[in-house]
């Protein structure tokens, strides 16, 4: 029988080594680490032969250190039976991380930290000195990258009672004080201006700029010096470069910052010429360029000039519109002589391409021939670039989908000449809900109830499976609103829109009918105060196709009964001062309608312009049927049972983006109403008032009378607005003219379909005039402000306006210059 030993490797004998075999291992203290694994790295395997004394053992102890696991590593002869040897490999494991906190740090950029300490710790995994290190200088380059230059930060390591070899990590954080840049300078500027280089660096700022901040952070800065570069690039200078630039602390801790320039030479355009171009002559692709001999040369201008500018006018466009996708321009430096450079314009036109599939994605709710029905993009039609951005612009003016995420792919096939165009929607409630109580004055508390299905499919009515919770994806629109208080006003609307009528040609047809009643005093005495309004219309609009199809004619026939009993309420007077109070009127018109509208966001337009002219007419009854009849010895109810105008309304807005998502908007209102006999005079309906927020127009439903916000005014701010115009206590009247004007600064805080949000600072003006020889739209009340607005699908714009009235009258303090309105549901006119 062979005679079994046990002994460690340290007490063999280094002068007598012997040969064995391994006959088997044992890993002693690698619990979080296979075993196997332990001793295959160790080189160890059962079967192998192994020299003790020898360097296998160095070798193997030299293995698992650089692992980096364990703090200490022992190999021992656990026995021997003969030639055959068992071994023990013993190890102490690293700590493991439990968890880590901050000391010293705001609990607002905890979230932060962690980012930037989880790419170096991993909860469970070991702890060793680069671990920390590396996630210790991690938390210094955060702060550093927001202007703490002197932040430091200390790891403490303290054992977890918890957990059996387990650790947490402390990081002590000190980030001082914010290193501000006193100063930058440049020199060897000779033709730019300090202050304009300065304009440049859109994160390196000094801290005098007023609104500021001002840190120093490297990376940034490197970009910074590349706009300075590229700006002197665009003004001529091509060979402008920075010799070196000087960063230092002063002694109050403040950085200074030197720039050393070489501007060289400025250059210009000399001689541009054409080559490989075909289809279009040399002189019609300069026309297009729009750069001339003797132009600063500017490598930004042109590239805009050659692709994708953002009035579309530029050479790229010019050839995809017509078909050439595969179109390339390639501007070659032939030579420079002195200042000037000669450019030739190298294009390759390559075949035209056709629209092979045309795909959309994500409509959920929405039927597919709603989104098709507005792409300008049709199978086996020439690709046009202006087609893709044009169906794009009408996709988001459905209002259905989010514009944030829609989506356009092209993928190409060469081989064949043509490309797909695919559409990725996204869908977001587009239904309003208005559900409101408010305090209407004498008119107590007055509640609301509607609903806007703006995705409508009346088709699918009697489809029990398409009701969720209706019957929607048409692009129908179907409007109920009701609004009472009880017996002294009720409100009752309903309206329905098909946009395409026949689904072949964009056709609306549009129904709609409402009833208003408003009331004083009790029932059945000669007090009571009544105004009933009926009023049913039909309209039909159309898409033109000139000037362009962004033009849009619409057409309206309304018939409607206003009924007044002692409605002494002064609102509606006639020109020469009485007040119509009683009688049965008729109004039967005919409203035409030109628009034209090129927005690219209906909710939060950032380009583009809404312009729109209407005309609203009855007959000239007194003209056509009683010519010789004396009206001005008529009573009034008598005088206007027919009511006889022609009204005129001007509305534009034009939007512009400024810097970045800034946009300016700017905005014109004129309305005028006439008449056809002198005799007669102006209609005392569907006359003006300006002033107030305008949510009269919707709370009451007035339609004898057309209500103009005017934000910092009330009503009877205004003197024509006036029964009495020296008097701003007398009753609220309605005129026959007005205009306003507004200009306006719009910055999205939030462009998220579920809820948009912005706020915005405006400048207005605007008047109203009771006679055709007084109107001056040079003669406006003006008001500034600020305000804020939330768009919410289901109950639309919500928000406010403080306005200061710079032209009220009374004391010039803000309690009486300042007035709030309030915005609910709806964007008043």
């Amino acid at each position: 029988m062979a005679q079994e030993t046990t002994d460690s490797l340290g007490v063999m004998s280094y002068d007598e080594p012997k040969d064995f075999e391994i006959g088997g291992i044992k890993v002693t203290g690698a619990d979080h680490a296979d075993d196997n694994a332990v001793a295959s790295i160790a080189g160890f395997k059962v079967g192998k032969k192994i020299r003790i004394p020898g360097p296998g053992i160095q070798k193997a102890i030299k293995a698992l250190w650089k692992l980096r696991l364990f703090t200490d590593v022992q190999v021992l002869l656990e026995k021997t039976v003969g030639d055959v040897v068992f071994l023990e490999i013993i190890v102490q494991e690293r700590p493991r991380l439990s968890g880590h906190s901050f000391v010293g740090a705001k609990k607002s950029q905890h979230d932060d930290l962690n980012d930037e300490v989880n790419k170096f710790l991993l909860k469970g995994g070991i702890v060793n000195e680069n671990i920390k290190v590396n996630a210790k200088e991690a938390v210094e380059e955060f702060y550093v990258g927001k202007g703490f230059l002197d932040a430091s930060v200390r790891v403490q390591e303290t054992p977890d009672s918890a957990r059996i070899n387990s650790v947490k990590l402390i990081f002590h954080v000190d980030r001082g004080e914010r290193i501000k840049i006193q100063n930058i300078s440049f020199t060897g500027n000779d033709n730019i201006k300090a202050k304009k280089l300065l304009k440049q660096f859109d994160e390196t700022k000094q801290k005098t700029r007023l609104f500021a901040s001002s840190k120093f952070i490297g990376d940034e800065y490197e970009k910074d010096k590349k706009n300075l570069i590229t700006y002197y690039n665009n003004n001529g200078f091509r060979d402008a470069k920075i010799l070196r630039d000087s960063v230092w602390r002063e002694e109050d801790g403040d950085l200074m910052l030197r720039l050393a320039i070489e501007e060289g030479n400025r250059y210009y355009f000399r001689n541009i010429t054409w080559k490989g171009n075909s289809i279009y002559r040399s002189e019609d692709l300069s026309k297009v360029l729009k750069i001339s001999k003797g132009d600063v040369f500017n490598p930004e201008l042109l590239e805009s000039r050659l692709r994708f500018s953002q009035d579309d006018g530029d050479v790229s466009t010019l050839y995809m519109d017509n078909g050439y996708l595969f179109f390339n321009v390639d501007p070659v430096e032939v030579a420079i002589i002195g200042d000037s450079i000669d450019l030739e314009m190298r294009i390759f036109e390559g075949p035209q391409a056709s629209i092979d599939k045309v795909t959309i994605q994500g409509n959920d709710r929405t039927h597919e021939h709603v989104i098709r029905r507005e792409l300008r993009t049709l199978p086996n039609e020439k690709f046009s670039r202006s087609d893709i951005i044009r169906s794009q612009r009408e996709i988001m003016n459905l209002g259905y989908f989010n514009p944030e995420n829609l989506g356009i792919n092209t993928p190409v096939n060469p081989d064949r000449g043509t490309v797909d165009i695919e559409y990725q929607v996204e869908e977001r409630p587009s239904d309003q809900l208005e559900l409101s109580a408010g305090w209407g004055g004498r008119r107590r508390v007055i509640g609301t109830l509607g609903v806007s299905f703006n995705n409508f499919s009346l088709r699918n009515i009697f489809n029990k499976e398409a009701w969720h919770p209706l019957p929607q994806g048409d692009g129908q629109r179907l409007s109920l609103r009701a609004q009472t208080n009880g017996d002294f006003y009720q409100s009752y609307n309903i309206s329905f829109t098909e946009p395409w009528m026949g689904g072949k040609k964009p056709n609306s047809l549009t129904v709609a009918g409402f009833f208003n009643r408003f009331a004083f005093g009790l029932r059945g005495t000669e007090n009571r105060q009544r105004f009933n309004i009926w009023q049913g219309s039909v309209s039909l609009g159309t898409r033109l196709k000139w000037p362009d199809d962004n033009f849009i004619s619409s057409t309206a026939l309304n018939i409607q009964t206003l009924s007044l009993n002692n409605w002494f309420q002064g609102l509606f007077r006639t020109d020469d001062g009485n007040t119509v109070a009683t009688g049965e009127f008729y109004n039967f018109s005919i409203k035409q309608t030109i628009a034209r509208s090129t927005v690219n966001n209906p909710i939060f337009p950032q380009d583009g312009s809404t312009i729109s002219l209407s005309v609203q007419a009855t007959l000239p009854y007194s003209l056509l049927f009683n010519r010789n009849k004396d009206y001005s010895e008529l009573p009034d109810a008598e005088k206007f049972r027919w009511l006889e105008y022609h009204k005129w309304r001007f509305d534009a807005e034009w939007y512009t983006p400024i810097i970045g998502k800034l946009t300016l908007k700017a905005a014109a209102k004129i309305g005028i109403i006439g008449f056809y006999n002198k005799d007669i005079g102006t209609s005392p309906f569907e006359r003006f008032q300006l002033g107030g927020d305008g949510i009269n127009n919707q709370q009451f439903g007035f339609a004898g009378v057309d209500i103009i916000s005017m934000r910092g005014y009330e009503i009877a701010d205004l003197e024509a607005n006036r029964e009495n115009p020296a008097d701003p206590n007398s009753q609220n009247i309605a005129t026959p003219i007005f205009d306003k004007f507004t200009v306006e600064l719009r910055f999205p805080l939030s462009l998220n379909p579920s809820s948009t949000i912005y706020v915005l600072a405006f400048a207005q003006g605007g008047n109203a005039w009771r006679r055709m020889r007084d109107f001056n739209p040079f003669d406006l009340k003006r008001s500034v402000g600020f305000g804020l607005r939330v768009f919410l699908p289901m109950f639309g714009t919500l928000g406010f306006d403080y306005g200061i009235g710079l032209d009220k009258n009374g004391d010039r303090t803000l309690q009486n210059l300042g007035d709030f309105n309030i915005i609910l549901g709806f964007e008043p006119e």
